[in-house]
């Protein structure tokens, strides 16, 4: 199969989870600057979301781009990464609105998980299922221990989020730090094809 039409789908939902982010914050009634203080939390939550969705899509469009082809099975584990990114606005407000609570973030660390669980997924199925060089699986060995040390801050951040709620997102801003800039590696393995 074709895997157009997949990056196409996944493009549209990545960009409608964006567009739904921002639609839950409201603009102040007020025009002093006290006016924003109810908003903050909601701000820093999208900001968090953002960055987070951005980083699944940048990695998603690399992964994707390994791939010569697409079968039934990627299909399925890349609408499973996609429905838990969907969700991914409801933790965003949820965990804004409650000045980051320990359940709304509990639960923004559960979603996070399963984000990050599901993106270890798809990215097994996509290379089982397309032969891969020796460069190219050398740097998806590299990608999943990133991927596990995510799974693991993602774990401890859930944890932490009945403890103290600003460790949580401390791991949270460390595991976008880890992820923001795309893997040189499978780039490099890439460009040697």
């Amino acid at each position: 199969m074709n895997k157009n039409r997949l990056e196409a789908f996944s493009d549209g939902v990545f960009a409608i989870i964006i567009t739904i982010m921002v639609l839950e914050i409201k603009v102040p009634e007020g025009t002093d600057w006290a006016s924003l203080d109810p908003v903050i939390p909601i701000l820093i939550g999208y900001l968090l979301s953002f960055l987070f969705v951005g980083i699944y899509w940048v990695n998603h469009h690399h992964l994707l781009h390994t791939a010569e082809k697409v079968n039934g099975t990627i299909l399925w584990a890349n609408m499973h990464l996609l429905f838990w990114l969907s969700l991914i606005p409801i933790g965003t407000y949820w965990m804004g609105r409650s000045h980051f609570a320990q359940n709304p973030v509990a639960v923004y660390a559960s979603l996070l998980l399963l984000c990050g669980l599901a993106f270890t997924i798809l990215q097994r199925q996509i290379v089982q299922q397309n032969p891969q060089s020796e460069s190219l699986k050398l740097a998806y060995k590299k990608s999943r221990r990133k991927g596990l040390i995510s799974i693991a801050a993602y774990t401890l951040a859930l944890c932490f989020a009945f403890i103290h709620t600003w460790i949580s997102c401390l791991l949270f801003f460390f595991v976008s730090v880890m992820w923001f800039f795309p893997d040189k590696n499978i780039e490099k393995a890439i460009s040697n094809e």
